[in-house]
This record gives C-alpha cells, structure tokens and sequence, in this order.
C-alpha cells in the first residue's frame, strides 16, 4: 500500500480540523512520496505544507497547511513493517527460543531504519547503494550497527552469509558523511576474542569520532540451543581474564581519543566478580540499553538516595530480580531497609525457561517467579522492576500477565521502575495501601 496510515489523530490538532481520520493514508508532502515516518519526518518541516491524503474508498484529498513555526500536525502512524532478518548468526538468541512465548519475540529484524529511530542494533548486511545514499542524504543519524568482527571473512562466518558487503568500507564511506555510529560486539570465546577482537577494536577506533562507542557483550546462550554451532560460554574466569586485558585498553583508548570509547559489558564484572570502573569512565553512558553502565549508575544512584529517604510505617516486601543484579540489590535493600524502617528482602529468580546461565533480569518469566515464590512469606506486596514486563503491555516473555501474577501469588504485585528511586517510590505505593 502507498504512503502511511494513519493511526490516530491528535484531538485539537491541525489534522482533526482539517477532518483527517484514521484509517486515511498520507501518501505525499509537497509532491514528495513518502515511504516511512522517516520520510515524514524530512518533508514536513516547512511552514506551508500540501498534504495528499488517500481514504479508503480510494478517494484523493489534498490539503493545504499554514502554521506557525513547529506546530505538530497531529498525526499518529502505524508502527512500520520491519525489514526481516537474513542472517543465519551462529549466536542469534532468537534461534534459541522455547515455544510458547510472545509471538513477536520471534520475528527477527534488520532494518536500518528502526536503528535511527529506536537505537536497534542492526548488522546493515541487507544495505545496498540505495539505502547507504538515503542515509547520508537524509541524515540519519546516529545509528547503531552490530559489527561483531571487521575481519570480513569472519564476520561472514559469525553472520552466517556471504553475500554482504565489507562493513569497514560501509562504515568508512557513513564516516565521510558524519553519521554517527554505536557499534557492539557479542563476545564468542575462540572466534571474535583474542587478536580478531583486537582488530576489531582497533579499526573502529580509527573511525571515532564518528564512531562515537563500542560495547563488548557476552553470547548468550540458552539450554534450548539445538542444531546450532557448538558455542563456548564466558566463564567466570574468562571473564576475568577479559576485564584484567581489556579494562586498561578502554583507559588507554579513553585517553588517546580524548573520551571513553571501548565499554565492556556489566556481565563480564558480575560474572568476575571484579569492581567496576567509575561511573564517569562510562560518559553519558551511550551503551546502557546495551546493559553497559547499568550497575555503575545503580550503585551511584544508591548513594544519593540513601541520603534522602526517611524512616516511615513499617512494612514488608519482596523484590524479584534476577540473579545477575542481586548481590548489588541486596546490598542497597538491606540499608534502605534500615534507613526507612521497611522489610525488602531481595529474591533473585532462577531462569528456568532459558537455562540457570541465563542471569539478567530482562528475561525472568512470569511462570518462573510464580515458581520461586511460591510458599514464601511474601509480605505487603511483591516488587517486580518494570524490565521484566513489555512496555505498555504489562506482559512477562511467557505472556503471563501482572494480574495473573497477582493471582497466582495472593498478593499485591507492584511494578517498580528499576532503579533505586523506583524502588524507594514503590515503597511508598505500598504505604499508600
């Protein structure tokens, strides 16, 4: 279908005067196609504007816009149809999910426009001339590109295809054009470590600034990996190794390019059991999604709001996490505990639908902590951090839901922001009772 539909409009809006009504199709702005909201986005910044609308019944409106400055249009689209994955990455973690969960968490996508516009991390190994020169045109940037290895026959290895193009030359030509780029690389011990992650780390560096970050990240590997290529894990001692080597490189790059570059994953300080670097090492945290400097900032958050809170009505709670985080939460638990004359006893849950080397607690499902719960006295109320559930949806990876979990439980379930002020702000939600 032509141009974008149109999901809703804004009441008040120059779109509901004009009696745009969802359901309509945007199909140009000033004779411009459009192809996506990011073609929305370039074309509709003028003051004057001549919109080409499209109805169901195929009739053809246009309309003209006079507004002042940057007043919105009103106008909601439907979410885009993602480009699909074409990669056979011998570390995919969609390749190594049970059935039975949400069925969107099965589609794989590769579309660099979803990376401007939602930070995801794309291989670009589908791009050719045409996407490369709407990128430099259209200035999207930053975008965020899952490099892996710059070694183009490994890489090829890795991404499990050979029809792509070298991503140096790709990133070397989005360079040129000052696109910024956030790279990562998941880990494989014996394939992308050692010298390979070296050259790597080197050749990327050579493109800062307009390669502003690298993350390295562990593979994640579940008890479901079946049929796939014998992977080996990031042991606590590998990981310790990794930090000992790669910590004083990310210090050294940090001072030769005048700004942290190369971040290393929390997971391989956990998994050590080694002290974080501080968090100003992490900048504005640019990697964070990517669960780099998610601790740090938690352990620094801690301290300023252990400052603040207060003692108040005694109650009790229990806070899921999983097991990755607990030894930190708890720590904090025990002294807000203290300082606000509260009972949190922290609970880390074991993941048994992914495997006990699952550990992080974006990936915790519903039935899992239903089973570690179960036979606990659990208080007031139960805290689940909001990591756990689907944005706006309230629906763990199983799709069991916070009400179910509440059943399931006989208990209050509160959905906490996964921060210390979160938690402190739950408290209060169950004081409030």
């Amino acid at each position: 279908m032509e141009g974008l539909l149109i999901d809703h409009v804004q009441p008040g809006s120059i779109a509901e005067e004009l009696e745009i009504e969802p359901g309509d199709r945007l199909v140009a702005i000033n004779s411009q196609r459009l192809r996506d909201i990011i073609d929305f986005t370039f074309h509709a910044d003028d003051e004057e504007l001549i919109l080409e609308i499209l109805k169901p019944s195929g009739e053809r409106w246009e309309a003209e816009i006079e507004r002042d400055g940057d007043e919105p249009l009103g106008l909601v689209f439907a979410p885009p149809t993602p480009s699909q994955c074409g990669n056979k990455c011998v570390f995919c973690f969609v390749h190594q999910l049970p059935k039975g969960l949400r069925r969107p968490l099965y589609v794989k996508d590769e579309d660099y426009r979803l990376s401007f516009l939602y930070g995801n991390y794309v291989t670009l190994s589908n791009i050719g001339r045409e996407e490369l020169d709407r990128i430099v045109d259209q200035r999207l940037s930053p975008l965020y590109i899952s490099v892996h290895a710059t070694n183009p026959t490994l890489r090829e290895r890795l991404l499990g295809r050979t029809d792509i193009l070298p991503i140096l030359d790709v990133m070397r030509e989005l360079a040129a054009a000052r696109i910024v780029m956030h790279t990562q690389v998941v880990l494989c011990p014996g394939l992308n470590d050692g010298e390979e992650l070296a050259r790597t780390v080197r050749d990327l560096a050579g493109l800062h600034p307009w390669v502003e970050s690298l993350a390295v990240v562990p593979v994640g590997l579940t008890k479901h990996r079946r049929g796939l290529p014998a992977l080996e894990p990031v042991t606590a001692l590998h990981a310790e190794a990794f930090i000992r080597a790669w910590q004083p490189e990310a210090e050294r790059l940090a001072r030769e390019l005048g700004a942290p570059f190369l971040f290393l994953a929390d997971e391989f300080y956990i998994k050590a059991g080694l002290s974080f670097p501080p968090l100003a090492t992490y900048g504005d945290l640019p990697q964070i999604e990517n669960g780099v400097g998610m601790i740090p900032l938690f352990l620094d958050e801690a301290a300023r709001v252990l400052k603040k809170v207060r003692k108040g009505r005694p109650v009790t709670a229990t806070v899921v996490t999983g097991e990755s985080p607990y030894r930190y939460l708890a720590e904090f638990l025990e002294k807000l505990s203290t300082r606000m004359g509260a009972t949190l006893n922290p609970v880390a849950v074991r993941n048994r639908l992914f495997g006990e080397s699952v550990t992080v607690s974006g990936l915790v499902a519903g039935k899992d902590i239903v089973e570690e719960l179960t036979g606990r006295e659990l208080g007031d109320a139960v805290f689940i951090p909001d990591v756990m559930l689907k944005e706006g949806e309230g629906v763990f990876l199983d799709d069991l839901s916070v009400n179910n979990l509440e059943k399931a439980l006989g208990t209050r379930v509160v959905v906490v922001e996964a921060t210390p002020a979160g938690i402190v702000e739950g408290l209060r939600v169950v004081r409030s009772f």
